[in-house]
């Protein structure tokens, strides 16, 4: 009788700590954002001049942003944003920055930027220009966020989004995530 009750406060035993990992594990475990949109099918041109198309970045998820060189105000903390945030990611997770003033950021331009942060395609990360329509449109009906000139605005000449973009490995826009709120970039 005192083995019956041995071996039954130790199945009890057992049944409550599987059942205490698994509701942890549950807790633990987060479902994938909603699909917001598909990216379009794109042509830009990264900072070495080759053709990236979107169906070349499939396969692999990626966060995006929208910098440009000449920016006085938000990019540089948004590159510094993005390059920390290099160092959380899951291994297969790409960083892809696009320009948002494509007729400055020419694919030399956008090299040069990438070396002064130290970053660039060994870190799995893009810069990306092209034809300013095409940027803008991509920008706007791709990932929806905003993007405008300002040339009065002599330190920031092109208002845009401080939103990173999260897009799966099948060209899904899965969320935007504002840069400068630290539980924003958590959920990312």
């Amino acid at each position: 009788m005192k083995r019956a009750l041995a071996v039954g406060i130790l199945a009890g035993s057992l049944a409550a700590v599987l059942a205490v990992f698994w509701l942890d594990r549950q807790a633990h475990t987060v479902a994938p954002p909603e699909v917001i949109a598909a990216l379009p099918d794109f042509e830009l041109v990264d900072d070495a001049g080759s053709r990236v198309r979107r169906r070349d970045l499939d396969g692999r998820p990626f966060v995006a942003d929208f910098v440009f060189t000449r920016c006085k105000i938000y990019c540089p903390r948004l590159t510094a944003e993005m390059k920390s945030l290099g160092a959380r990611l899951p291994a297969g997770v790409r960083r892809v920055s696009i320009t948002v003033d494509p007729e400055h950021d020419r694919p030399a331009v956008l090299a040069a930027y990438a070396r002064d942060w130290g970053v660039g395609a060994a870190d799995d990360w893009l810069f990306l220009t092209g034809e300013k329509a095409a940027v803008r449109d991509l920008i706007r009906t791709g990932f929806l966020l905003p993007v405008e000139d300002d040339p009065g605005n002599v330190d920031m000449p092109v208002l845009h989004s401080n939103r990173f973009a999260l897009v799966d490995a099948a060209g899904r826009l899965r969320g935007t995530y504002e840069a400068f709120e630290p539980e924003a970039l958590d959920r990312l």
